[in-house]
């Protein structure tokens, strides 16, 4: 996968500091900036693997630790901080002179969802989109994803206990949802699935380059 964050970046945000992760391409058309999960960092294997491929296609990505992590908290703060640290990253993210696409895993597909509109986002890449609370179908969170007002790629594991595919409401056709088959809330796949660990990476990073690619 290469390393992490060779190019790091400290930015002042209301929320309190946030480190960009810059993993550049040579000759980049786009800056694809991607948020981490409430219960992680920039280290998942999705954000890395992306951060690993997209460069070759084009794509610059930008990792976004978020200011909780930086001040090494372990709980993530409620939606409204969130929302409010996200301006500044994307800011930065949009120095490269370039469309950026945002986006992040489960809480940080929530922002970008909730904040890309009005950012000027070309676009929202929503990684594991908690769509509800696991074993609380009846609190969905819907209406975030489907008001993005912007072309939206979901990739979703099949066996995501905050929403598989199936759970999904019909979506507008600026959006587009691939379901990881087997795949966990983590992208995870257990080691009998016939989609291994691999392969599922490989398919988030290859749905993710194509629609990144569209006129």
């Amino acid at each position: 996968m290469g390393t992490l964050g060779a190019v790091q970046r400290i930015i002042d945000t209301p929320a309190g500091d946030a480190r960009l992760h810059y993993h550049r391409a040579a000759r980049p058309r786009a800056v694809l900036l991607l948020g981490h999960g409430a219960g992680g960092g920039v280290e998942a294997p999705d954000l890395r693997a992306l951060a690993a491929a997209l460069p070759a296609a084009g794509v610059t990505v930008v990792l976004a630790e978020q200011p909780w992590r930086v001040a090494g908290r372990k709980l993530a703060p409620a939606p409204a901080a969130l929302d409010a640290g996200w301006p500044a990253q994307f800011a930065a993210a949009a120095e490269e002179g370039l469309p950026v696409y945002a986006g992040g895993r489960s809480a940080g597909a929530r922002v970008a969802c909730r904040t890309s509109a009005a950012l000027g986002a070309a676009g929202v890449l929503a990684l594991a989109f908690p769509l509800h609370p696991p074993g609380k179908p009846e609190r969905s969170r819907a209406d975030e994803l489907l008001a993005t007002g912007l072309p939206t790629l979901v990739l979703q594991g099949g066996a995501d206990t905050f929403g598989t595919p199936d759970e999904f409401p019909a979506l507008p056709a600026t959006h587009r949802l691939t379901g990881v088959p087997h795949a966990s809330h983590a992208f995870k796949t257990p080691k009998k699935a016939p989609l291994s660990q691999d392969e599922a990476l490989e398919l988030i990073t290859r749905t993710a380059a194509d629609w990144l690619r569209r006129p």
